[in-house]
């Protein structure tokens, strides 16, 4: 159920991303990238980095990816991790599932640290995080705007043994 994400996988992609962006404060975007925009995206991340999907029956019910953290050269081996699920594929498991692959293909590819970027008031994927032993490294107030409110982020790292 879980295999390498593919460019023809960006209109899934784009579309369970649309929901966290027009609905909920989990991504920091205002407006849902096109399928071409997520094509652009997904086209970089692919070549450099991990990036997994769960399908079933044809269809994609979540993804996760590792991208650049910063873009200086001593960041590297720092990569932050995005996963989104569709509503209907949560609390069954997937998001562990894919967010374990993500972690060992991270190894397995030579990264260091996977960080987290979660949203001040997203209790259940600080939980989550914590429960794959990403630990809190840093924690800004009030950086986010949206929806008329002022948002914190909380970073989780993981440090894997490479």
């Amino acid at each position: 159920m879980i295999r390498t994400l593919r460019p023809e996988d960006a209109p899934a992609i784009a579309a369970i991303y649309a929901h966290y962006v027009a609905e909920t404060t989990i991504s920091f975007e205002t407006v849902p990238p096109t399928i071409e925009q997520m094509e652009e995206r997904l086209a970089h991340i692919i070549q450099h980095y991990p990036a997994v999907v769960w399908e079933e029956d044809g269809e994609i019910l979540g993804y996760s990816y590792a991208h650049a953290w910063k873009e200086r050269a001593a960041y590297a081996h720092s990569w932050e991790t995005s996963i989104y699920l569709a509503p209907k594929a949560m609390h069954r498991g997937i998001g562990r599932a894919l967010m374990l692959e993500l972690i060992n293909r991270s190894k397995a590819q030579g990264c260091h640290v996977l960080i987290a970027c979660i949203t001040g008031d997203n209790a259940g994927s600080r939980k989550f995080h914590e429960k794959l032993g990403f630990t809190p490294a840093s924690h800004f107030k009030q950086v986010g705007y949206k929806f008329g409110r002022r948002l914190d982020v909380t970073d989780y790292q993981l440090l894997l043994d490479c």
